[in-house]
């Protein structure tokens, strides 16, 4: 496919070591080697880097000291000719670089056009390349480990592998309709139809299933520290990010805002957020505080609610196991090195099937069987990165939920007796939308939406 020659910084910018400018396209070499002091990259063997000079072909000033990889197509990321500019970190030098390529008639890149390419080249199909911005984005070993099966195309085969039953299944029902060599060949289509549609619907039902953890993966959990005012909420927080990111006094109501970290706990990415305390208060600025703290909890998937192990329940303490009512709970009871005025018989009775754990934060005691806790409820104390082909992503879920709906419209037609031809339609449609997926039936729109979410340069 013939297309211009575009370029883009893919490194982060700021002070580094190095930073890399990338260029793809069918004028790659020849125009970096305009600029380029060294060997003549147009006759270099591909694959190769090279030490040398970028100047200014028009004032003859030199530019930065550099080292340029060459990569010829097709065994390139984009399947066209790939220039790498490797030069030193640094926002000025990095953007002279760029500034000095694009006046070579070399195109910006738009954000994610690497990848586009790679997509519409053949190199990769849709899922495989949406799996490299997950990639980018993990926060865990999980996350990264699923990224990288699906980048090797995992979720791609299994898609294939139902796409081709359905396509093989309609081609028999049209064979069985066209040429019926048997007095039954309605009967044996029926059979035929409802056998390998309702094995392609299990199939697609199984890796629904794994859509609840997948986008845990993916995403975290919104997890919401809630409790009254100093009971350890900030303390809870540092101990798990072990970082000092919230302010911890003696002082009630210190924390005044909600405060966001991510932390990895048994491998899964919590997206923590420490509240401000919930109670009746007289300062406005707290009173803010608890209000968002208040609409955090409809947000947040996990709520952690502490009390203290030296107070007694108080109204407000059960105020907020009200609120908190139909969610996934755990109770932490806090402070437990104190002398005990907690009515722990009462609490049991109030937490019901919520999981209680007993912390003293300050002294680090608690924390091990807190993430337990975390785990067990999501994950069943654990999850398989390894074989599991997880679907994490909100475009292949709702692709994956219609594809399941017309198999159902499919099985209830041949079911109440319709026409086998009509039933074709729907099981058409389930070919169609899991071609979606991986971007055999796709809208330009839609690439165009998909790959404007990517990073520029990437």
């Amino acid at each position: 496919m013939e297309t211009d020659t575009i370029s883009a910084i893919s490194t982060p910018l700021g002070e580094g070591a190095i930073a890399i400018v990338r260029l793809s396209g069918p004028e790659a070499v020849e125009k970096t080697n305009r600029i380029f002091q060294g060997k003549h990259l147009e006759e270099v063997a591909s694959h190769t880097i090279h030490y040398g000079k970028l100047v200014d072909p028009e004032t003859n000033e030199l530019v930065e000291e550099v080292m340029v990889s060459v990569m010829r197509a097709p065994k390139t990321f984009t399947r066209e000719d790939v220039v790498e500019i490797n030069c030193h970190g640094g926002l000025v030098s990095v953007n002279r670089v760029l500034e000095l390529v694009l006046a070579q008639n070399v195109r910006l890149a738009e954000p994610g056009e690497f990848t586009k390419r790679a997509f519409l080249n053949g190199r990769i199909d849709l899922s495989q390349a949406e799996a490299v911005m997950d990639l980018i984005r993990a926060k865990t070993d999980r996350a990264m480990s699923i990224a990288l099966k699906q980048m090797d195309g995992r979720l791609s085969k299994l898609i294939h592998n139902l796409r081709q039953q359905l396509l093989e299944t309609l081609a028999q029902v049209e064979v069985n309709i066209d040429y019926p060599e048997y007095d039954d060949v309605e009967e044996m289509t029926n059979e035929l139809m409802i056998h390998n549609t309702k094995t392609v619907h299990q199939e697609i039902e199984r890796i629904l299933q794994t859509a609840k953890q997948g986008k845990i993966l993916r995403e975290g959990l919104a997890t919401a520290i809630v409790g009254r005012p100093n009971v350890g909420k900030s303390s809870l927080m540092n101990a798990l990010v072990q970082e000092n990111k919230a302010i911890v006094t003696e002082i009630p109501g210190t924390t005044r805002d909600v405060i966001e970290e991510y932390v990895n706990v048994r491998g899964v990415p919590l997206r923590l957020i420490d509240t401000a305390g919930i109670r009746e208060t007289e300062d406005l600025v707290e009173q803010i505080g608890v209000e968002r703290s208040r609409q955090v909890l409809q947000e947040a998937d996990v709520i952690l609610l502490m009390l203290n192990y030296g107070d007694e329940l108080t109204e407000e303490d059960e105020k907020l196991f009200a609120a908190v009512q139909g969610m996934d709970v755990i109770v932490i009871v806090n402070k437990t090195d104190l002398p005990p005025r907690l009515n722990m018989d009462r609490l049991r009775q109030i937490a019901g099937e919520h999981p209680i754990v007993q912390t003293a934060i300050t002294q680090e005691q608690g924390i091990n069987q807190l993430e337990t806790a975390i785990s067990d409820i999501f994950f069943e104390g654990d999850i398989d990165a390894g074989d599991m082909t997880y679907v994490s992503n909100v475009r292949h879920v709702q692709l994956l939920k219609q594809a399941k709906q017309a198999l159902e419209d499919a099985t209830n037609g041949m079911e109440a007796g319709m026409p086998i031809d009509i039933v074709q339609i729907d099981v058409t449609r389930t070919w169609e939308l899991l071609g979606e997926i991986i971007g055999d039936t796709v809208s330009d729109s839609l690439l165009d939406q998909l790959f404007s979410q990517f990073c520029l340069g990437k």
